[in-house]
């Protein structure tokens, strides 16, 4: 039988973690637990909880300090906070904060019951209301992508004529070029668009994962396998499964994706039922398939399964004039996303980005966009607005070398700087460094218990002055 639901535990104390862990496995949940949380931050990709139970009291990083920092990575967890009787002030604090519920310890076995039902109902309705917009948004997909090109035109009528059909669909084209948005656009296309479209990018998971993601397993199967999953096939029946970098699927999950191309079929890992499933598959790679057969890392029938109708899509220096449409987008959208009035571009600015050969196409030009915005103080984009990697050094921007100092000298007086210049945004510092925001979370804990009190930016900026 499925799981109930998904819940992370942080406590502190090991009994309290491994009593309240089996009491939920009990009742039918999936659990894991996290001893502080930091550990616990380290644990939302990889689990993706609907519920979270954090106690407030915790060395390191508080369940009130935690939940602000998880609520950035997991935004659709539903927080419930555990804390004892005489700390009921905290938990009011916590809940003004975005907890939705709290738990008094000792924990009462009927409270939690009823307190975790009522988070895992919340987790289910944001989590319904999020596919909601998600499939609004795949609906409109076409309408969104912005391009007066001949070439990319000459991609969107393909679209519009495959998106009808049954066919499978492999689209091609270096990283950037949007091809997650292409193949939303040929599901919103067809009539499965009310159906799900689910993706699933298959180079970030080893062999047994990819294999229980895409068929799902059954009670047992591995380690860990607490109760039956099922995979991405099983949640897309009716719609279309998107299979991201499709060049990176080892050969023996390509043998069992050939199979259900060619007959609809599959088993769950460990288990004996065949499953039968209506979902058309949309593939996506930068690599160059007709290479890797020859190689012999990629099968020749799979190939041709999957490449019924071939969608390329051509980089951004082969489409200039769309730099500049993509580039105003992108700006209206993070400047509202940010609270900006933001107008348009200088004229240096808009030639930089024109002149520029965008080797990570149309993601990398989203990111340098945003990262202008955060860092825009006027109401339009100026050329010192914008990444050293499309603005050449020389122009002041970069931080200049510092006889004597560290690497990590200067990475601190980067994170610290830049943390100041997004008003103490994680989220937005790490856009404007290229980092993830656990990164420059981990880095400020580091630089706190290194160095206790206030963390500022003098370290580099003394030695500069010297």
């Amino acid at each position: 039988m499925a799981h109930r639901g998904r819940i992370l535990i942080v406590d502190d104390e090991s009994n309290a973690r491994a009593a309240l862990s089996e009491i939920l496995r009990e009742d039918g949940f999936a659990t894991e637990t996290a001893a502080d949380g930091f550990k616990a931050l380290g644990k939302l990709d990889e689990f993706a909880p609907d519920v979270i139970l954090t106690d407030l009291k915790m060395p390191g990083l508080d369940g009130i300090a935690f939940m602000e920092k998880a609520r950035m990575a997991a935004p659709g967890a539903v927080f419930v906070v555990m804390t004892a009787f005489g700390t009921i002030s905290s938990a009011v604090d916590a809940m003004k904060k975005g907890a939705e519920n709290y738990l008094l310890k000792p924990l009462d076995p009927e409270a939690l019951g009823a307190v975790v039902e009522r988070a895992m109902e919340k987790a289910r309705l944001v989590q319904e209301a999020r596919r909601l917009r998600d499939r609004l948004r795949e609906r409109n997909a076409l309408s969104h992508i912005v391009s007066s090109d001949a070439k990319m035109q000459a991609v969107l009528e393909l679209v519009s004529q495959v998106g009808p059909s049954k066919a499978s669909v492999l689209v091609t084209g270096e990283s950037g070029t949007g091809k997650e948005l292409i193949a939303e656009a040929i599901h919103a296309a067809s009539p499965r668009s009310k159906a799900p479209f689910v993706r699933l990018h298959c180079a970030a998971l080893s062999e047994s994962l990819l294999e229980s993601e895409l068929f799902g397993h059954e009670r047992g199967a591995f380690t860990g396998a607490f109760s039956r999953r099922e995979g991405r096939f099983k949640q897309a029946d009716g719609g279309t499964l998107f299979l991201d970098e499709i060049g990176e699927v080892p050969a023996a999950v390509q043998v069992k994706l050939l199979r259900f191309l060619q007959e609809r079929t599959f088993e769950r890992v460990g288990g004996n039922e065949t499953l039968r499933v209506d979902v058309r598959i949309i593939a996506a790679t930068n690599r160059d398939l007709a290479a890797e057969i020859k190689k012999g890392t990629f099968r020749e029938d799979l190939f041709y399964r999957l490449n019924v109708v071939a969608v390329e899509l051509p980089p951004l220096r082969d489409r200039r004039g769309d730099i500049a449409a993509l580039a105003s987008f992108f700006l209206g959208r993070y400047a509202s996303e940010n609270g900006k009035v933001i107008e348009t571009f200088a004229d240096d600015a808009l030639a930089a980005l024109l002149e520029y050969h965008w080797p990570g196409n149309v993601r990398e030009l989203e990111n340098v966009v945003e990262r202008a915005v955060v860092l825009c103080d006027g109401h339009r984009i100026e050329k010192k607005h914008l990444s050293p990697s499309v603005v050449p050094t020389g122009d002041g921007d970069a931080l200049p070398a510092i006889p004597g100092s560290t690497i990590a000298d200067l990475e601190r007086y980067a994170i610290l700087k830049t943390l100041e210049a997004c008003g103490g945004s994680t989220s937005k510092a790490a856009t404007v460094l290229g980092v993830s925001p656990r990164k420059i979370q981990y880095k400020l804990h580091e630089y706190t218990q290194s160095n206790p009190g206030p963390v500022d930016s003098r370290t580099v900026e003394d030695k500069r002055r010297d």
